[in-house]
C-alpha cells in the first residue's frame, strides 16, 4: 500500500515537472521574442520637435544624499530646450535637503519643494510625487527616481515618442543596476517571472489590459494625469507607478512602452535588505488588493521558481536506487527544468539585466529567495509594519483601496 502511494505520489510530481518544464520553456521563447520585437527609445531619432511643450520633471527624493546630485546632473544636462524640475525633498533626515537646496541656487530651472508631512492613507512617494504636482507648470509630466541617471537625449526622444504617436503616456524600461551580489544572483529570475506579465509587447498591444509604468522614467501629459486622477487615485499603493500605469491603460489612454537601457540606468536594490522588502512590496501589494491571487501566485512561484531545484536530490535518490520507468522520467525531466530554469536566467542577465550570465549558476538561491520572501509576505501580510521602504513602515491597511 505504501509502495502504491509513493509510485502516486511521484507521478504526480512528474506532471507538474511537466508543466514547469513547459512553462519555462514559454518564458525563454517569449523573453527572446520581446528582446528582439520591442521598440526602443532610440527608434525614434530622426524625428524632428517642431513645437517644445514645457516639460516638469517631478522628481521625489527620500534620503537620497548619495545619488540625487549625480540625478540632477544628468537632468540638468539633457539637450530638451524647455523643462524644469520639480525636486521634492519628501521629508529627509539626511542632506539630500541641502543637496537639492545647493543645485536650485545655482540652476534657476530647478524648483524646491519640502513636501509637507504625509497624511494618513497616503504612501510617501505618492505623496511626493502629488506635491510636485501642485507647483509643476508644464504641459508634460516626466517623472523619475532620484537614484536614476539619464542620458543627455532621453528627454527629447521621449517627448518624439510622444508627439509622433500622438501618446498620452510613455515609459521606459531601465537599465537596473545591481549594486551587491544579491541583487545580481536574484534580478534575472524576478526579470524573468515578471517580464511575460509586463512585456512591452503586452502594455503597447491595446487589445490586452496590461498597463504598467516603471518609476524610474515615465512621461504623461498633464491632461491625461489629471483625467486620470493624478496620484491621489493610487495615494494608497506601494507600488504606485504599475498602478498608475495599469489605470491608463484600463481608462483606454493611448500609452507605450519601449526599451530605454541604453540612455537611463536606475538602481533596483542596495543591498540585500532593500531587495528583501523590495520583493515584500511587491506581493503585499498583489495581497491588499486580492488575498486568493496573492496567495495563488506565491504557490505558482514556489513551483516554477523553487520547487524543481528542492526535488533534484530526491529524484536522484529515486533514480538510483529504482529501476522503474516513472522514476527515470521523474529525474529527465526534473534535471532538464533545472538546466532551462538556469538558461532562462542566463539570457536575461546577458541580454536584460546586462552582466555576467555566470550568475545564473546561482539560481537556487535566487529561487529561495524570492520564494521565501513572497511566502513570509502572505504570513505576516496583517502584521503591522509589513513592509519597511525607504525608512517607512507600511501594513495592508495603508494600502488597500479606497472604500
Amino acid at each position: 500500500m505504501l509502495q502504491m502511494w509513493i509510485i502516486i505520489i511521484n507521478a504526480m510530481l512528474t506532471v507538474i515537472m511537466f508543466g514547469v518544464f513547459g512553462t519555462w520553456i514559454y518564458f525563454i521563447g517569449y523573453i527572446i521574442k520581446s528582446f528582439k520585437r520591442s521598440p526602443t527609445i532610440e527608434s525614434i531619432d530622426k524625428y524632428t520637435i517642431s513645437k517644445n511643450p514645457k516639460v516638469s520633471v517631478i522628481l521625489p527624493a527620500r534620503n537620497e544624499e548619495k545619488y540625487i546630485a549625480k540625478c540632477l546632473e544628468s537632468l540638468l544636462g539633457q539637450d530638451y530646450p524647455n523643462f524644469e524640475i520639480i525636486a521634492v525633498n519628501d521629508s529627509s533626515n539626511d542632506k539630500t535637503g541641502d543637496i537639492i537646496y545647493e543645485y536650485a541656487k545655482k540652476n534657476s530651472c530647478i524648483v524646491t519643494v519640502n513636501a509637507k508631512p504625509k497624511p494618513d492613507g497616503w504612501a510617501g512617494k505618492n505623496w511626493a510625487c502629488y506635491e510636485g504636482y501642485l507647483r509643476a507648470t508644464g504641459d508634460v509630466f516626466l517623472f523619475t527616481d532620484a537614484d536614476t541617471v539619464h542620458s543627455p537625449y532621453t528627454m527629447s526622444l521621449a517627448l518624439g515618442h510622444v508627439l509622433r504617436d500622438n501618446l498620452d503616456a510613455v515609459t521606459a524600461i531601465p537599465r537596473l543596476l545591481c549594486k551587491d551580489v544579491w541583487t545580481k544572483i536574484t534580478l534575472p529570475m524576478l526579470s524573468n517571472f515578471l517580464h511575460s506579465r509586463f512585456s512591452p509587447l503586452r502594455v503597447n498591444n491595446p487589445k490586452t489590459k496590461t498597463g504598467y509604468f516603471f518609476g524610474s522614467f515615465y512621461m504623461i501629459t498633464r491632461r491625461t494625469y489629471e483625467m486620470v486622477g493624478t496620484h491621489k487615485i493610487v495615494k494608497h499603493e506601494l507600488v504606485e507607478d504599475g498602478a498608475l500605469g495599469g489605470m491608463v491603460k484600463e481608462q483606454k489612454f493611448r500609452m507605450k512602452m519601449v526599451r530605454g537601457e541604453r540612455y537611463i540606468e536606475a538602481i533596483w536594490s542596495r543591498d540585500f535588505q532593500t531587495l528583501w522588502h523590495g520583493l515584500r512590496r511587491l506581493m503585499i501589494s498583489i495581497h491588499s488588493q486580492n488575498k486568493i491571487a496573492a496567495s495563488m501566485m506565491t504557490i505558482a512561484v514556489f513551483f516554477l521558481l523553487f520547487e524543481p531545484f528542492l526535488l533534484v536530490p530526491y529524484s536522484l535518490v529515486l533514480y538510483l536506487q529504482s529501476d522503474d520507468f516513472v522514476s527515470q522520467i521523474m529525474f529527465d525531466i526534473n534535471l532538464g527544468t533545472v538546466c532551462i530554469i538556469i538558461l532562462a536566467n542566463a539570457i536575461q542577465s546577458k541580454f536584460g539585466v546586462f552582466q555576467n550570465p555566470f550568475y545564473a549558476l546561482a539560481s537556487p538561491l535566487s529561487a529561495a529567495i524570492i520564494s521565501l520572501s513572497f511566502i513570509a509576505s502572505i504570513l505576516s501580510a496583517k502584521k503591522a509594519g509589513a513592509v519597511n521602504w525607504r525608512d517607512r513602515r507600511y501594513t495592508v491597511r495603508e494600502s488597500q483601496h479606497p472604500l
